[in-house]
Order: structure tokens, then sequence, then C-alpha cells
């Protein structure tokens, strides 16, 4: 039987980040000690108060179906979450909660683009950004930010972007993967140029308690912002409950009720034991929160300054989140044996054979001088990758 699959699935790309964890994992099984700076997740666990609330839940029965968007204590949790920490005020039917920050970025795009739209993503970008926006039927359009800028977006460059089929832009500060975090005036300058021109924002916020030096502003609080600012949170980064996979939207209750819509033709609803965890994680104690983010600034403030000791590599300080985006082109043409480093995959595919070291190509996010290494690591572990990245590196001649 011959299979024809649909031109959304030809268009997708396999995601770089889960083949590196991939191939790390069966590394692995083969007995190899791999140290990987791929996955995009804390090291460490769920909060015990987060588990026993889950394990609360299904004892008192909550393993049922919930409302689609997610369970009114949830969609309370959420306002309440919403305005301590990030100054923004919503009502519940301006809530909904889906099955990871992922999953809310999708149906975001599902309910606004179609064929014929045009979408900002700025690069470098997440990886599924453009797939989000592919897969609407829409078409990413690229705005190049740079190391030398610290990776803040240019006006000129994103005027001369948008063109009359341009509806909207999807915002991600703090960065992934540049761990970059957008200063005042940038994002007042996207505001503007979005009011100028009808254009929804995206704001991709997953990291927002990951911030190192300045605190986080919502895009939504920006005067003229709210109304056309679809604000994306999670609980992934910020309680380490990745697996459990809840993120939400807030914004405009029309878009809202349209995700909700799709949603519930689709997934029918998120997972109603992870719902009464996440109830648990955004009303408890926070001070766990100030804790880890304090253990992930004494990790990147050795990485990256280990990393810049490096001959060739040139390392921006993140602001936020917890990715080092060392520019590795300075390695470009040089070879060990019979292999030639021409690219950044071909770098990463060396580092790990060479190395046991797993990092992500640059490719993946549009910059493809770059590697992106994640620090949600043990200090023990982020040392020995260090050293194993530097003497690989040294070999090549």
């Amino acid at each position: 039987m011959k299979i024809t699959f649909t031109d959304r699935i030809n268009r997708l790309k396999p995601s770089a980040t889960m083949a590196v964890i991939d191939r790390a994992a069966r590394l692995r099984a083969e007995g190899v000690n791999v140290i990987s700076f791929g996955a995009g997740e804390p090291d460490f666990d769920t909060p015990d108060s987060v588990i026993k609330a889950a394990e609360q839940a299904m004892r008192n029965g909550k393993t049922r179906y919930t409302p689609g968007s997610g369970t009114a204590e949830l969609k309370k949790a959420i306002v309440e979450k919403l305005a301590r920490d990030n100054n923004l005020g919503y009502s519940p039917n301006q809530i909904i909660a889906s099955s990871g920050a992922k999953h809310s970025l999708f149906n975001i795009c599902q309910a606004l683009f179609q064929e014929g739209d045009e979408v900002i993503v700025f690069s470098p970008y997440w990886v599924s950004f453009p797939a989000f926006v592919t897969m609407s039927g829409a078409t990413p359009v690229f705005v190049q930010t740079t190391a030398e800028e610290q990776f803040q977006i240019n006006a000129e460059k994103l005027s001369a972007a948008i063109t009359p089929r341009t509806r909207g832009m999807i915002v991600n500060t703090p960065s992934n993967p540049t761990g970059g975090v957008l200063l005042p005036e940038t994002l007042q300058m996207l505001v503007d140029m979005a009011n100028q021109h009808d254009l929804w924002l995206i704001s991709d916020e997953c990291y927002e308690a990951i911030t190192y030096d300045e605190p986080h502003i919502s895009l939504a609080t920006l005067p003229h912002a709210y109304e056309r600012t679809l604000t994306v949170q999670s609980c992934s980064k910020t309680y380490a409950m990745t697996g459990w996979r809840i993120g939400y939207v807030a914004g405009n209750k029309d878009v809202v009720a349209a995700m909700g819509k799709f949603q519930g033709q689709s997934t029918s609803c998120p997972n109603s034991i992870a719902q009464a965890a996440a109830v648990e994680a955004l009303m408890g104690d926070q001070t766990i929160v100030q804790e880890r983010r304090d253990e992930f600034r004494i990790r990147r403030d050795y990485i990256i300054d280990a990393l810049n000791q490096i001959p060739g590599l040139e390392c921006v300080m993140p602001e936020g989140a917890f990715y080092a985006f060392p520019n590795i082109s300075a390695y470009y043409g040089k070879s060990t044996g019979d292999q030639i480093i021409e690219n950044s995959l071909d770098l990463a595919a060396y580092l790990i054979d060479e190395a046991a070291v797993a990092t992500i190509p640059g490719a993946a996010f549009g910059a493809d001088d770059y590697l992106r290494i994640s620090y949600a690591n043990s200090m023990e572990e982020i040392e020995e990758g260090v050293k194993r990245i530097k003497n690989a590196l040294a070999k090549l001649t």
C-alpha cells in the first residue's frame, strides 16, 4: 500500500531537541557516560507539595473529564497568579488551560492564522514556533536578531518584514534558545508596531520566573498592549513540571473561546490530576522558585565564564532562562581526520561522538553559528561537560 502524507506533515521538520535527547539516551543504553546539555527542563524534582496535591486529587476521585478549558479551581489559581506575579488582571472566561504551553501556542495559531497569512518570528527562535505557524497554513516570516545587539529586536528590520498579510508576532522573553531578555523599550516598540499594523502579540513567557538581574515584564502590562496580547505561561520550567503538561493562555475572551472550541475537539481537556497539582504549584509556597533561580544563577555564572575561556568561543551573558548560546563559527573549516566541521550540525555530532556531550545545533533555532547548551544540570556535570568540550575542540585543526 502506498502511503501519501498530507502537505502539513511533509512541511514539518523533526524536533532537533528530541533527536539529541534520543541520541543521548541510546548511547547511555550502550553504557556510554553521556553528559546532556540538550534538554530544556530543570534537573530539579517537582516540589513535594505538588506531588502530594496530585496524590490527594486521585484519592478524592479527581480522575475524570474536566471542563475542556480547565477546572474552575485552576482558572481561579491562574487569575490570582497573574495578578500576584505579573500585575495582570483577568477573569476566568479569559483563561484556558491546555496540555502544556506548546499545546497553548499551537491552539492560538490554529485559532488566529490560516493560509495566506504571515506571522513574524524572531530569530534565533524556539524550534517549534515556525512549525506552529506552518501547521496553521500561514507563513512564518523571520526577523533576525544578533548577539552584537544582545538579541534585542531591531525596529527597522521588523518594519521591513511587515506586509499587508502580516497577522501577528510571536514574542519570547526570556528567550529559548539565547536566554536573552527583551528591554522595556524593545517591548514597547513591539506594542507600538502591533498597534500601527493591527497585529496580534503572542507572548511566550514560559521562563518568566527565571530572570537574574531585572524582574520579568509581561508584555500585556505595557500601554495599549492588553487587548491584542495573548499571554502564554506554564508550570513546566518554574516548578519543574515538564512531564505534567500544564500550560495556559490569558487574553481576549473571544480568542480564548475559539481556542476552547478547537481544544474540545482535539484533546477534550488537560489531565485532571495535573490540573489539581498545578493549583498547588501556583498557589502554594513560592520560596522554592527563588531558591532554584539562585541555583541557576550560580550555574550560569560558571558556565558562561568557562565557555568564554575556550579559544574561539564567544558567549553573551544570558539574562534569563537556563541556556548558554555560544558562537562556535570559529571552528568551521577545521577538521579531525576525514571529518570537516562545516556547520552547527557537524559540531554537535562531533561533540557527542568524540566527547559524549550532547548539545543542540543552532541551525534548529535559525542560527547556524551557535550551539544551545542547557545548564539545567548539576555543577559536577557542567564542570565535566565543559572540560570535555574544551578538550574535544582542541583536537580540531
